[in-house]
């Protein structure tokens, strides 16, 4: 949970400058540039108040609250490696757009600030053209923070890229800071039309008072917030991005006695940060959450399947309380993770199904949006859960299961689909998740062996953990 991939590798500090262009020459580069994705070429311009612009600003009416189901670039993604490969992946989503997340620190980008007002957006522009060369909705989260604003030291060979560096919130006297830099990315890529502030309450804990503190939180959202608006009101922000921790109710004295099931309790403090945040935020578009169906501890409760009604359970409790904002799961995982933080003891096959039953929770729920953490490695092609073979040769790019189905869910399901009910065979109710519309039926079997099932009137056989499209 944004635990993953964590950017270890420093890079060097970088200024591009753009001086003595002709504005004629400039609108030919930009035109071949977005003609010709990945050609190169420098995008960017300069705005009245001297910071940078990378790319063109899209229609304000474009922006929505909701973008829909995609995924989340991590530190190894598929933006580099052969470039027939990296082009193999561009044209597979072209065909069925993804909205896709980037961090602005950390998860495959570099420090964008290692000088108070010098700026390194390399890999960051770098990112953001593949979302626009692979058509996709770009999404920037807001995370992480320059070491010179926590306290640490200033320069490029000077940036600590421990999992504990990336773990620590700004000071709060550079709070505004955050805030500044927050309105510098949105001026640079002003076809970004949405922004998540913060990543899981990361250095936001109360240690005194053994609990999160959303009072700090809150005030830096709030500044990034009125940042962000100041530089164009139509932008999208949403927080708080809180982990929805779970716990065993029979053995955590923070479980909730509201908020649970046979998949747990959420942890009340993780509750107590929301309504705060929810109570004192100085406004939001939409609301973004982050959790696993399992507990804290790991455990599947019942199993694997009943725990992603979780999903479900927490997506209603947010949308209540949240006024019926748009709901938007940052990051989410079925599969519990191992001492490498690696997913690995599930076949793919059952990682598919799981991951579809947890997709249909949320939307059960009233979730609009939700991004796929994206597992990546720099070689070796496959790996459990990833969308694609990796980019470091020219047979890669190749599309895995996972991607068939978030490509799927995505393309039947957008934000504005009308769910309807579907009937099963009463005998098979136990055995199968199912989510339709009027278009198309999704079918999960939630059993290690094969079955016979009778669903939207018509019956037919699913392997073990059979992931099944029907049209309508």
């Amino acid at each position: 949970m944004g635990r993953h991939g964590w950017y270890s590798g420093a890079r060097r500090w970088q200024l591009t400058a753009l001086a003595g262009v002709v504005l004629a020459v400039l609108a030919l580069v930009l035109t071949l540039v977005y003609t010709l994705p990945g050609d190169g070429g420098d995008t960017s311009g300069t705005t009245p108040d001297g910071d940078k612009v990378h790319g063109t600003p899209s229609d304000p009416g474009d922006a929505r609250p909701e973008v829909g189901w995609g995924f989340t670039h991590t530190q190894f993604s598929v933006d580099e490696g052969s470039g027939a490969a990296v082009r193999r992946v561009e044209r597979e989503l072209a065909e069925r757009p993804l909205p896709q997340i980037q961090h602005i620190m950390g998860w495959g980008a570099g420090n964008p600030e290692p000088v108070k007002g010098r700026y390194d957006f390399d890999d960051m522009d770098r990112r953001i053209d593949f979302v626009r060369a692979s058509g996709g909705t770009p999404v920037v989260t807001l995370c992480c923070a320059p070491d010179w604003m926590k306290g640490g030291a200033s320069g490029v060979d000077r940036t600590d890229w421990s999992q504990g560096a990336l773990e620590t919130a700004p000071d709060r006297a550079h709070y505004q800071d955050f805030a500044d830099l927050a309105a510098t990315v949105a001026r640079r890529y002003p076809d970004v039309r949405h922004f998540i502030v913060w990543n899981e309450f990361k250095g936001f804990w109360n240690d005194d008072e053994g609990r999160w503190d959303h009072e700090g939180y809150t005030e830096l959202y709030n500044r990034v917030y009125r940042a962000l608006k100041k530089v164009d009101e139509d932008i999208m922000v949403g927080g708080p991005y809180l982990v929805m921790d779970s716990v065993d109710p029979r053995q955590k004295a923070d479980a909730s006695t509201t908020l649970r099931g046979r998949w747990g309790a959420v942890d009340e403090r993780v509750l107590d940060a929301f309504r705060y945040w929810n109570e004192h935020k100085a406004g939001a578009d939409f609301v973004v959450v982050d959790g696993s169906s399992y507990t804290k501890d790991d455990d599947l409760l019942p199993d694997e399947f009943a725990a992603t009604d979780k999903f479900t359970a927490v997506s209603r409790w947010v949308r209540e309380r949240s006024g019926g904002l748009p709901l938007w799961w940052a990051e989410y995982y079925v599969e519990p993770a191992g001492a490498d933080d690696e997913r690995t003891g599930w076949s793919e096959t059952r990682r598919v199904a799981v991951q579809a039953a947890g997709l249909i929770a949320m939307a059960r729920g009233g979730t609009t949006s939700a991004f796929y953490w994206n597992p990546g490695k720099e070689t070796g092609g496959a790996c459990a859960g990833c969308l694609w073979t990796t980019t470091d040769t020219a047979d890669g790019g190749r599309a895995l299961p996972m991607y068939g189905l978030l490509s799927r869910f995505a393309a039947e399901f957008p934000p504005g689909t009308r769910y309807e009910k579907v009937k099963v065979a009463a005998d098979d109710v136990p055995n199968v998740r199912v989510l339709a519309d009027d278009g198309a039926v999704l079918v999960v079997n939630t059993l290690d062996r094969r079955i016979s099932a009778e669903v939207d009137g018509r019956r037919f056989d699913l392997d073990a953990y059979g992931v099944k499209w029907l049209d309508r």
